[in-house]
């Protein structure tokens, strides 16, 4: 997987350099990783924080190391012990495992606010998912399963159907999100 120079710049600005120096359109982008052209557009603005299927889904097709896309940010939060929180609308999400071109498995404690759905695009990628709830409840969509899950229960599943994750609790519901990607 090709590297990005640490340059500072923002995840968007550097999903838009590699993008366009693939000569790929926002609508090739949008063809190759199965989500809308707006989000992409959006993320690449900077105006949303994209949801860790999105940045593997990215990371996967531009064929660029995750840590890379993310700049300096995050390159400085892996090497410490305790990782940034990141939030993608509705949840945030800590990365708990460094990651790297040549690791498959990748480890993130998700916290979602109470009473909310995921909004936008479902989620999807590669590989498998494995989430065990580590407090209040989970309803998750697999495809057109739904699933309601509570504080020590878990999901394992193919991340290649399109999932999404709610709260239907009034407390904070949090997460080990657990992901091999082949």
């Amino acid at each position: 997987m090709a590297k990005l120079k640490d340059t500072g710049k923002s995840f968007g600005r550097s999903i838009r350099e590699y993008r366009e120096s693939r000569k790929l359109s926002v609508k090739d982008l949008a063809h190759e990783t199965g989500y809308p052209a707006k989000v992409l557009e959006k993320v690449e603005k900077d105006e949303i924080t994209p949801p860790v299927a999105l940045v593997l889904q990215l990371s996967r097709t531009l064929k660029i190391d995750v840590e890379a896309l993310d700049g300096k940010e995050n390159k400085t939060a892996s090497l410490r012990t305790k990782s940034q929180k990141k939030r993608a609308g509705a949840y945030a999400y800590t990365q708990l495992t460094k990651s790297a071109s040549d690791k498959h498995l990748g480890a993130y404690r998700v916290t979602i606010e109470p009473n909310t759905a995921h909004e936008g695009v479902e989620y999807h990628h590669e590989g498998e998912e494995f989430i065990y709830v580590l407090k209040g409840k989970l309803s998750i969509s697999v495809g057109k399963n739904t699933s309601l899950l509570k504080r020590g229960e878990c999901i394992h599943f193919n991340s290649a159907l399109h999932h999404k994750l709610s709260n239907p609790s009034d407390e904070k519901t949090e997460l080990l999100v657990v992901l091999y990607i082949p």
